[in-house]
Parts: structure tokens; C-alpha cells; sequence
């Protein structure tokens, strides 16, 4: 069982910049794939971005590309997220997860656990 908890969401304006962490309890941190997803309103929740269980592979939705970095820190069980050049259509709720793997893949689909989500709003 893994527990995740975000935090880092807030109001900015267009091109501005946020940090999301989200730290996790549990077991063996360092034995899961960790990923964002958000979800807008009326929308579906959407893939962002994820980051290996070792931290060496990264993948990006092509609309997120240039502008988020995730990366972990296996020491103290923390993802981030990184979000610069903010526009008024990434505001939503983004949620932290985790996919067991034995592997370094990075899935965009299939995660094990959730975390309760935190808000991000953009203005323009």
C-alpha cells in the first residue's frame, strides 16, 4: 500500500511557474513509476507526465513538453513537478500516482495508487 499527498497548487498567472511535490508512505518507494495526471473541468483526467522508478526516463504529453520537468527523489520518497510557462489551459486538478513495475518503463495508464489531488489554476 502507498499513501501520496500533493501539495504545491495555487493561482498564477499565464506564464508563470509552480512547483507540485507529492510525497509518499508506505512501502519501497523506489519500486514504483511515478506519474501526474490532471483533470479539468468537464474533462477527462489526462496523462502529464511520469517519471521511471530509478528516475532515468521521463515521457511528456506532447502539450506539456518544454515546459514540465517531474523528477524524484528516492531518498525522501518525493516526486515534483516543475510547471513554467503556465498557460490558462493547464488549469486543473492534478493528481500524483504510482505503478508498480519491476521495470523502467514509464506507463501513461495502469496506476495503483492516488493521491487526493490539488488544485492549479491559471490566469490569463
Amino acid at each position: 500500500q502507498v499513501q501520496l499527498v500533493e501539495s504545491g497548487g495555487g493561482l498564477v498567472q499565464a506564464g508563470g511557474s509552480l512547483r507540485l511535490s507529492c510525497a509518499a508512505s508506505g512501502r519501497a518507494f523506489s519500486a514504483y513509476a511515478m506519474g501526474w495526471f490532471r483533470q479539468a473541468p468537464g474533462k477527462e483526467r489526462e496523462f502529464v507526465t511520469g517519471i521511471s522508478r530509478t528516475g532515468g526516463n521521463t515521457y511528456h504529453a506532447d502539450s506539456v513538453k518544454g515546459r514540465f520537468t517531474i523528477s524524484r527523489d528516492n531518498a525522501k520518497n518525493t516526486v515534483y513537478l516543475q510547471m513554467n510557462s503556465l498557460k490558462p489551459e493547464d488549469t486543473a486538478v492534478y493528481y500524483c500516482a504510482a505503478a508498480f513495475t519491476p521495470t523502467t518503463i514509464v506507463p501513461s495508464k495502469g496506476y495503483d495508487y492516488w493521491g487526493q489531488g490539488t488544485q492549479v489554476t491559471v490566469s490569463s
